[in-house]
């Protein structure tokens, strides 16, 4: 696993022709806050608490995915900022990567693979059951919340 920040202005596509098939999840950054998005499916993860996103298409850059699929999984529009230290075997070929966002418009909705979402503070990041995975990203998150304004500053505290 990457433990190093990877923030790129011009990241690679997704695609890339060495390595696993990218999974973005963003921790999506408002007024201080970000969101979490309570899972719905499947069965084994349903009722947790994620970083909303989902898989990079062919051709694609992980900034552009997560943009994507938080217009499609939110209904807003959002811009990727830069990654998050550290990345994650979800099965064979498949990896996940964090991003924090910024969010341009919109009113989140649950609309895809959620049943609830959440806006929490620095002082609430442990007040939801999260998935592992996105667990393991909330000291980078809890930087974010601490420094708004200052991604890159925070990224590289860690």
């Amino acid at each position: 696993m990457d433990a190093t920040p990877a923030a790129r202005p011009a990241d690679r596509p997704a695609d890339h022709p060495v390595g696993p098939r990218i999974v973005v999840g963003g921790a999506l950054v408002h007024d201080g806050r970000v969101l979490a998005a309570r899972r719905s499916a499947p069965e084994a993860v349903a009722g947790r608490w994620e970083f909303p996103g989902g898989k990079a298409e062919p051709g694609e850059t992980e900034a552009q995915a997560l943009e994507r699929e938080l217009l499609e999984e939110l209904g807003v529009r959002a811009r990727a900022l830069a990654r998050l230290p550290g990345a994650w075997a979800v099965r064979p070929g498949l990896e996940l990567r964090f991003w924090a966002a910024e969010l341009l418009a919109g009113e989140p909705r649950a609309l895809q693979d959620h049943d609830a979402l959440r806006w929490l503070g620095p002082d609430e990041l442990d007040a939801v059951d999260w998935i592992d995975h996105d667990r393991d990203v909330l000291p980078y998150v809890a930087r974010l919340l601490a420094a708004p304004g200052a991604v890159g500053d925070a990224l590289s505290a860690g």
